[in-house]
């Protein structure tokens, strides 16, 4: 087994050639094809707090094929994804050849996606789903104005843009990159573009100009308390990252004075129903030559050096990691 090993706290990853199976545990057994390399992977490899117990490979995605099941819902051969359900932080995870995982956030393999198509969609783009989701079932609908995205530059934020754009809202696209990324978030279909830093640099007003009529959040801190500020009356902001910080500077104001809801998205812990839906959903409206776009395919060992770059803000799109090479 070919794994990225992380053997004790402080200890710097590593890749190991011959790691010992023993070290995974779980009724469903997979080959591995495919896992992908997040914001909270990154945070993992750099020993920044993610990692719970030890050894641990880490991973929070995996795309493989069932080699043998104790679940009689999976069966060998069984194309599979498994997203968050706390691999990579409490379990062994997706950046290896091999896993064991337990059945209870696995699902089948939606017919029309590929191992490598998932994997680029993987917790990001199922995030990016579920938050979408959340907004419209709670009643969002394109005539009701403006929806912004954060972090928009980053792997759930652009897939988010798609999402949204597919389903006929106008998009905002919040980036602090915007000269180098704007022809790409336009292509996702972004229909504006706003500098980050106005919402970014300090915390305004408790209620500012309602400009928002829903959001999608990847970066918290001061962003969000903008964002909140911002949102109509009855609006909805889907938070799902804290990529500018977990401190949240707001007032009750929006939430009791224009019924903003603050709509909190997890995708680690998260019902089948809902992970089949939302599953579904994505092989279905996801343009799989936008996905391709916005995908970089690398091998397990250039997982290690990425870490970094995913950290500092300069990668863009998702990144898959072929296991196997």
């Amino acid at each position: 087994m070919r794994a990225i090993l992380i053997e004790s706290e402080g200890a710097a990853p590593r890749l190991v050639e011959d790691a010992e199976e023993s070290l995974l545990d779980g009724a469903v057994a997979l080959d591995v094809q495919c896992s992908s390399l997040n914001y909270k992977d990154a945070m993992a490899l750099a020993g920044r707090g993610i990692v719970r117990t030890y050894p641990l490979i880490p991973g929070i995605d995996l795309v493989g094929t069932v080699t043998d099941s104790a679940d009689a819902a999976f069966s060998p051969g069984d194309q599979v994804v498994l997203t968050g359900d706390g691999i990579g932080e409490l379990r062994h995870g997706g950046l290896a050849t091999r896993a064991r995982v337990r059945p209870d956030a696995l699902v089948h393999l939606p017919a029309s996606l590929t191992a490598q198509r998932a994997a680029a969609i993987g917790t990001a783009g199922f995030t990016a789903m579920l938050a979408v989701l959340r907004l419209e079932d709670a009643g969002l609908t394109p005539a009701d104005g403006d929806v912004l995205v954060t972090g928009a530059s980053g792997g759930a934020g652009a897939i988010s843009i798609a999402l949204l754009a597919g389903r006929g809202h106008r998009v905002i696209a919040s980036t602090g990159r915007a000269e180098e990324n704007g022809d790409f978030l336009r292509s996702l279909g972004a229909a504006e573009l706003l500098d980050r830093r106005e919402l970014s640099e300090e915390v305004g007003r408790p209620l500012q100009h309602q400009r928002f009529a829903a959001a999608v959040d990847g970066v918290g801190g001061t962003t969000l308390a903008n964002t909140l500020a911002q949102t109509v009356h009855g609006g909805t902001v889907a938070a799902f990252g804290l990529a500018q910080s977990p401190d949240l500077p707001a007032t009750v104001m929006p939430f009791i004075l224009r019924g903003v809801t603050l709509a909190g998205i997890t995708s680690v812990i998260c019902p089948r129903p809902l992970r089949e839906r939302a599953w579904a959903a994505l092989a279905q409206e996801l343009d799989p030559a936008l996905l391709d776009s916005l995908t970089t395919t690398i091998g397990l060992a250039e997982a290690l050096p990425l870490a970094e770059q995913i950290l500092a803000g300069r990668a863009r799109g998702r990144t898959v990691v072929e296991v196997g090479r």
